[in-house]
């Protein structure tokens, strides 16, 4: 039985159900063969009762014995299963490939546990009992099992390489020691290994740092894409309702308009409508009065026509129309004086947009101080750096690389390449200035080229009453007053540099797609002295947060 069951397949022992072996098989009419509960769950379900491999019908339920030849065979399969699996498990210590082998083993190679780099051999778990037996073997260091110990001998003198030569960062034996070696800082490879695993957990920690610093990052960044999306929706809200607003507004004066012009056209209708009302009464009393002197014209009696003649020859009473008119009305002005009262409304509007990006600009002022090395020899510093005027009097200095040696301008000691900055100066009682900022590679000495593909972003006062933005060409700037405080800010990555009429809450003017690659300097320019009219000083003010 148990050599005829060899040649039988796992597949035939196989319920076509359950798909695992019999369990009280059961042959029905048709032949095949099922576990008892699995054909009887089956037809439990399925009605009528059919046959799950040939589908053969039974109109009646057909009646269910274990087949027990078959239930022996299953079992007899079942166990030579289990010791087949039994046997591969006891044979999994057989060594696979990619797995280092035992260098003892005859034929079948074992799996190797350990390496012994004292042999230089690898050994199973049967040839390794010796090194964990036997006192001298067991003085030898084990490893996990490694390939290639043969590599782990000097090359030139056939011996274990035991030692670690510092000089040459290389692994020697003894003999290379008193040979190759011999004035070289030797030491055993125990000790190279125990620092250079210092200096690996030591690299470890670091990469740790590394990670933890990159997912913080990563926080921040999250974060900072959090934090934009809050304030692209706060723009966004803020934009439609301001944009609700002039709509409404630009809707209710245009309605104004029509009414008013509407209003104009009733007055004249109504005008009208008078003296056509006028006029056709008196119509109607001269077709009375022509009736009358047409009958007296054709009547026979004299006395009557004589008396009659008087009242009807007399000029009847109506009125003088040759002066009388109706004049269109005029509507010059009407639409330009809706229009003004208009940008009278949008202006309201833009300050009060204005004085909200004030606000929110200013939440990045930076404390700003003047660099003494990079000012003009004819300007006067404060000795907090924060005024700067022009002494009309040349100071002795060195001229060093920093200082500008022909423009009166200096620069502020901070620096920025990131981020967004915003500062502010008091020009209050100067004719001339010039504001903004710098890129650090900026011609200093000699002639200066002021504009943005020389590296200057900056506005001037050129007059009492004239102020440009030097654009490169410089661009008059058309403001009712000049300004008595101005604000500079700058958004690095954005590429923008704004100046705002600080007291007014109005912005100026803005450079827009600028490309900053270097370090920017805030710069001032006093102008000239102008003989005492342009002696007041810049002054670096602390921000006054707008209210």
């Amino acid at each position: 039985m148990s050599a005829a069951s060899c040649l039988l397949t796992e597949d035939q022992f196989l319920c076509s159900i359950c798909l695992d072996v019999f369990t009280d098989p059961v042959a029905i009419p048709c032949g095949h063969n099922f576990c008892k509960t699995c054909i009887t769950d089956h037809w439990d379900i399925n009605d009528p009762y059919e046959c799950p491999n040939c589908k053969k019908l039974f109109y009646t339920r057909p009646e269910l014995q274990v087949n027990t030849f078959i239930s022996e065979m299953a079992a007899q399969f079942r166990q030579s299963a289990q010791q087949e699996a039994s046997s591969s498990s006891s044979e999994q210590q057989v060594s696979k490939p990619g797995e280092v082998p035992c260098d003892v083993c005859t034929g079948t190679k074992q799996k190797a546990l350990k390496s012994c780099l004292v042999c230089l051999v690898s050994y199973c778990e049967t040839h390794l009992e010796p090194h964990l037996t036997m006192t001298g073997l067991k003085r030898h260091q084990l490893i996990k099992p490694v390939e290639n110990l043969e590599s782990r001998m000097c090359m030139k003198h056939d011996k274990p390489l035991e030692l670690f030569c510092k000089t040459d960062q290389t692994c020697i034996c003894m003999l290379c020691t008193v040979l190759d070696h011999k004035t070289h800082d030797v030491v055993p490879l125990k000790e190279e290994y125990e620092g250079k695993k210092a200096e690996l957990g030591k690299t470890e920690a670091e990469i740790q740092q590394m990670i933890q610093k990159r997912r913080l990052k990563i926080q921040e960044i999250k974060h900072s894409v959090e934090l934009s999306d809050k304030d692209a929706d706060t723009e966004i809200a803020e934009g439609v309702q301001v944009f609700t607003a002039l709509k409404a507004s630009v809707e209710r004066s245009q309605a104004e308009l029509i009414d008013t012009i509407k209003e104009k056209q009733r007055k004249i209708e109504k005008q009208a409508e008078g003296f056509i009302k006028e006029l056709e009464q008196e119509i109607s009393e001269l077709k009375k009065r022509s009736t009358e002197v047409e009958q007296l014209l054709q009547s026979e009696d004299h006395l009557h026509l004589l008396q009659s003649f008087t009242s009807l020859n007399a000029a009847p009473p109506i009125k003088d129309w040759t002066e009388v008119s109706v004049r269109p009305p005029s509507y010059e002005g009407t639409v330009m004086r809706a229009v003004t009262q208009l940008e009278e409304t949008l202006s309201k509007q833009m300050k009060k947009l204005f004085e909200a990006e004030l606000k929110r600009v200013q939440q990045f002022a930076v404390d700003v101080t003047l660099d003494p090395n990079t000012a003009h020899p004819d300007l006067i510093l404060s000795d907090n750096g924060k005024q700067v005027k022009h002494g009309d009097v040349r100071n002795d200095l060195p001229d060093n690389p920093e200082r500008f040696n022909n423009y009166v301008n200096v620069l502020a000691k901070q620096s920025f390449s990131s981020g967004r900055c915003y500062y502010e100066v008091q020009v209050k009682g100067k004719t001339h200035w010039t504001l903004g900022v710098a890129r650090e590679s900026i011609n200093r000495k000699g002639v200066i080229i002021v504009s943005p593909q020389k590296g200057y972003w900056t506005i001037s006062l050129t007059n009492t009453n004239e102020c440009n933005a030097r654009a490169g060409p410089d661009i008059r700037l058309s403001l009712k007053s000049p300004p008595q405080k101005v604000g500079v800010f700058v958004d690095y990555e954005e590429g923008l540099v704004s100046f705002y009429d600080v007291d007014a809450a109005a912005l100026i003017y803005s450079f827009t797609s600028c490309s900053f690659t270097e370090k920017l300097y805030p710069l001032l320019s006093t102008g000239l002295n102008k003989g005492g009219k342009n002696s007041a000083p810049l002054i670096i003010s602390p921000v006054n947060h707008t209210e």
